[in-house]
């Protein structure tokens, strides 16, 4: 009994090993190291949506955030822990995959509220110093293009009203709105202007017709709009989730470039981010125009 007890667990052994050869041998290829960088693969089309399926063949690096501790407003609670990134270009312009957990989706503007978002910087020159990365420093700019659940929402045919954001408030008469002007004419385009001097005088007024919006800066405090937003961009929240793509230009010293640096933020309305306010990366090493 004893030997045949024996020669029972060489077996089972052998089948296990024998077992274990096969799943590994049917594993084929190791999973691949993680990403030491962001790499933008070479591609003759960028994806404009997050669902697109090119997105499936492309490395993702996973970027570590932190809190926005340096000038005030500060976080000091952490928020999003990190961003998944992928990237694609074609030479002239390079599109971003940015995917982070977040439990609500926050995409109502109004008094009181926060809105979900995200931001891609890149430097908009190059040399042995790098700019700050907290938004550049002084003669060392840095390109933002920002993206906001709110716009993305409006850009989605969603209405830009009052009633919109307020379904119980009750108007008694715009001025502007008045029967006498024709809707689009100069006359009410300059009467809406007036009754609405906040939205007339707003310097970050956005491009209406997308998500997204292309800003300068050269330090904490110096944010401006550029002469024309030239990105674009799309998102979707599911299962928790956000998954945002930014499409922007790439800044003329980085055209021809094979190397540089990219850097992300991430805003979570919930835990009322907004402006400063944010969970944001360091410079991250960007590889422009890997091989698919």
């Amino acid at each position: 009994m004893q030997g045949s007890s024996n020669w029972l667990r060489v077996w089972r052994a052998a089948i296990t090993s024998a077992s274990v050869g096969l799943v590994l041998v049917g594993c084929g290829k190791r999973a691949p190291a993680p990403l030491t960088e962001v790499v933008a693969m070479k591609t003759a089309k960028l994806p404009a949506t997050p669902a697109d399926p090119a997105w499936k063949e492309v490395p993702a690096y996973d970027a570590a955030l932190v809190v926005q501790d340096l000038v005030e407003p500060w976080l000091m609670a952490s928020s999003t822990p990190t961003v998944r990134v992928q990237a694609l270009t074609d030479g002239e312009r390079v599109a971003f995959r940015l995917s982070w957990v977040d439990s609500t989706l926050d995409d109502l503007p109004g008094a009181g509220r926060f809105t979900d978002a995200c931001a891609v910087q890149l430097p908009q020159v190059t040399g042995a110093n790098v700019p700050a990365p907290q938004m550049g420093e002084s003669g060392m700019p840095v390109e933002i293009t920002y993206w906001s659940a709110a716009w993305q929402a409006r850009a989605n045919g969603r209405g830009d009203s009052i009633q919109v954001y307020y379904p119980n408030a009750s108007i008694d008469h715009y001025p502007f709105e008045a029967r006498s002007l024709a809707i689009g004419s100069p006359e009410q385009l300059e009467m809406a202007k007036r009754y609405a001097p906040a939205r007339a005088a707003n310097r970050n007024e956005h491009p209406l017709d997308r998500p997204v919006q292309d800003l300068l800066a050269e330090g904490p405090g110096t944010l401006t709009p550029m002469r024309e937003t030239r990105s674009n961009g799309s998102g979707t929240w599911k299962a928790s989730r956000w998954s945002v793509v930014i499409t922007k230009p790439l800044p003329e010293v980085l055209r021809g470039q094979a190397r540089s640096q990219v850097a992300f933020a991430v805003w979570n309305g919930k835990r009322q981010e907004v402006g400063a306010r944010k969970m944001r990366s360091v410079w991250i090493p960007l590889a422009l125009g890997g091989a698919r």
